[in-house]
Formats: structure tokens, sequence, C-alpha cells
């Protein structure tokens, strides 16, 4: 495809002239870090959740009215070759009253901690489940995008000439989940990639402002849902009225949003909230016989209400999300209301080189939940070690939700990470 041969091409220019100025003397800003991350499962396998060695490389080089940035960054895995990758390569140009970025980015939105309601520009990866950190758990996209300024305000364009998914754990991941039936399953990925089409291309637009009471964001946008729906066909034979298996085909279907966020601080309590309805959405639903092989198209309401504060010297973060399915049918899989709270809880020590925390997602729906505490310490310049541990609980096996699914892949881990 040629937007697809096109790119590497573009972040090779862009990198190359980056350092070709460097060479005749013009200023290269570069940091970055290098870190080696060990998880050891703590169920009675004791094996080895990752092994991973990572080079983060941040390039920038700064002109008069443009800039050149670009973030390359290599995982190395024991007996794998090692994986290259571009999570940014962007050129700004800066005018009076916009600027515009062209290029591979990362597009963050919203006001929430963990959870994506308006966050839905920029695609995730979730290769090792929500347990990146939130820097690499979003993956860069091509696009273009428009910041016009309008006094305090801000009219912000996107516009993604091609579709890039979520990145899904591979099959063979402690982290995939795929659907389980009593018949053979076979997948087919012949509909899974959205053809490189100018009518296959997203567009969001923001509006967003700020002053000394309020905070706000108003969104829009025309997508493709980055989560892949499932669809679920029967085998048949000849003469046999029963299906002999399943394919499963997973398909990514167009989506339409609208919402927003926005956040106070009261009597030293900040209050956010943030919401976003969807239009189109596939959902899963049951067949007569009670097979989960059908689908519906739902539209759907998806809010948090969230609130950050500090005790004596701890700061704390609660949030509230919720789903609502519009127009609900009792054969969905799905609950007609989901329900989810979030805690968050850090305090430092020893001069701040010390953080102590604590962060949990918490299903109210089917009581599971991802607890997970962390010990980060600054033991010198640049260096920092984080050990802790990722809980996945579960409370019912025949409604496990979507952390309890997880209830086998408990989790310590140690990380030691140099700056520069």
């Amino acid at each position: 495809m040629l937007m697809n041969s096109l790119k590497p091409i573009f972040q090779a220019v862009l990198i190359s002239g980056i350092l070709i100025s460097t060479a005749f003397g013009q200023d290269l800003e570069l940091n970055g870090y290098i870190r080696t991350y060990l998880g050891i499962l703590t169920n009675e396998t004791m094996d080895y959740s990752i092994v991973q060695n990572t080079l983060d490389l941040k390039l920038k080089r700064s002109m008069d009215r443009v800039a050149m940035s670009a973030n390359p960054y290599i995982y190395q895995y024991p007996d794998q070759d090692p994986k290259l990758g571009m999570r940014e390569a962007y050129m700004d140009i800066f005018f009076d009253k916009m600027d515009l970025r062209l290029g591979k980015q990362q597009i963050i939105w919203g006001k929430a901690d963990g959870v994506f309601i308006t966050d839905i520009v920029s695609p995730k990866d979730l290769s090792e489940f929500l347990l990146r950190d939130f820097e690499e758990i979003r993956t860069g996209i091509t696009a273009m995008k428009a910041d016009y300024y309008i006094g305090n305000n801000t009219l912000e364009f996107v516009w993604i000439p091609e579709f890039t998914p979520t990145i899904m754990p591979d099959t063979s991941s402690i982290w995939s989940r795929i659907p389980t039936f009593s018949l053979p399953v076979t997948i087919d990925n012949a509909n899974w990639t959205v053809p490189d089409k100018l009518e296959n291309s997203e567009a969001f637009v923001k509006f967003s402002g700020m002053s000394s009471l309020l905070d706000y964001e108003l969104i829009a946008g025309s997508m493709w849902d980055d989560d892949p729906t499932i669809h679920v066909a029967p085998v048949m034979e000849n003469g046999n009225p029963q299906p002999v298996g399943f394919t499963i085909m997973p398909e990514h279907h167009r989506l339409t949003l609208a919402g927003g966020s926005i956040s106070t601080e009261i009597a030293g309590y900040i209050l956010r909230s943030e919401a976003a309805y969807y239009v189109g959405k596939q959902f899963v639903s049951s067949n007569a016989q009670g097979l989960p092989i059908n689908l519906l198209e739902k539209d759907y309401l998806h809010y948090l209400a969230g609130t950050d504060f500090s005790i004596k010297g701890t700061n704390i973060s609660a949030q509230f999300i919720q789903q609502v399915i519009i127009d609900y049918k009792y054969a969905i899989v799905k609950d007609e209301v989901d329900n989810t709270v979030t805690l968050l809880a850090n305090r430092t020590f020893l001069q701040e080189t010390l953080t102590l925390q604590a962060f949990a997602y918490i299903g109210l729906n089917s009581s599971d939940a991802l607890i997970r505490p962390t010990i980060i310490y600054d033991f010198a310049d640049g260096f920092e070690i984080v050990t802790g541990v990722n809980i996945f609980m579960q409370k019912d096996t025949d409604d496990p939700g979507i952390f309890g699914y997880y209830d086998q892949n408990d989790m310590a881990y140690v990380k030691v990470k140099y700056s520069f």
C-alpha cells in the first residue's frame, strides 16, 4: 500500500535531517532512557511473564518557525530479534495564530486516569493488557493536526489518512483472550484490514478552553473502532443440522462520537468529568441456542466523574466510570450498565526520592479487580528502580470480568531505568 511504503521513507528522511543538521553545527536536543524490565508470574509455574530491555530515544531539532521530532525505540526480548519501532516522527510548523503538526504522533485528549473515554484518537497497544506505561500504551498515528488559537481557546482539527488499529496480544500470549467454544475454532483475518482509501480516513475536532475557574473540551469525530469486533460464523456440513465448528473473523466498524470533558477546583478538590456518546457500536449477542455468535448495532454512553485531592501529604484520585448501552436488548452478552471504579494514591518520602503508589481498577458488575502497588526509588542522578506487583482478582469464575479473567497472571516485577 502506498501509505505504508511512504511511512518509513518519511521517518528516515526526518531523522536524517535532524542528524545532518547536527553535523553542520546545529542544535539537537537528545534525551531518552535505557530500561531493563523483569516480571515473574506468582502462580505455581513461577514463569517469567516478561524479560525486556528497552532503548528509547527522543530527538528534537528546533528552528525559528519549524521543529522536527522523532522518538525511535528498540525492544529486545530473549531469543528474539530486536523489535525496532518509531513511536513518533513529526514536523511542527508555527504560524502567528496556528500550529501545524505533520507526521507520526501521539495525540492525547481527555482528563481520565487509566481509562479511555474521549482519549480515542491514538490507538492502544494492548499486547501486555493495560500494564504498559501510558506513554507506551498509546501508539503513534500518521496524521495532520492543526491547532488554531482564539484567545484562551483552541480549535484543534485532526485528520488521519489511514487507519491504525489497536495492537492486540499474540494468540500465544498470556494476555490473549479468544472466545471459547465447545467445538473447534479457526481464525480468518481476511476482513481485519481497513483499506487505505480517502473514504476510510478519520477526522476529529476539539474545541478547548482554560480559565481560572474552568477547563473544558468539546470533541466530535468520525472514526473506525480501534478494537476489532469478533464476527463468529458456524461451520456446517451437508446433512448435519448442527455446526461442527466456528470461524472467528475480526473486523473493524465505523463509529461516530461526540463528547467532552470538564474540570474545576473547589476548596482544594479538583472535580473532573468526561463523557462520550458513540454511534454504531457492534455488540456481541446470543442466538436462539444461546451461542454468542450474533451482532447487534447499538449506541452507547461512556462517562466518568472523578476527584483529586490531598490528605496530609498523600495524593488521592478516585473515578467512577459507567458505560450504558442505549436501547438495550437482553440477547446482548455485555451488561446494559457496566460500572467501574479506579483509585490512585501516592506519597513521596526521603526528599521525594522514594514514592509509594497504589492504583486499582475495580469492576463493580463482576466484583473483579486489578490492584497495582508500586515502589519507585530514585537512587542516583537519572537512575530509578521501580518494583511492584500486579494482582488480578475474581469473585465468580462463570463471570470473571475484564480483570478477573487474568486471575492466573498475577506477577511481581522490577524495572531498572536510566534516563538521560
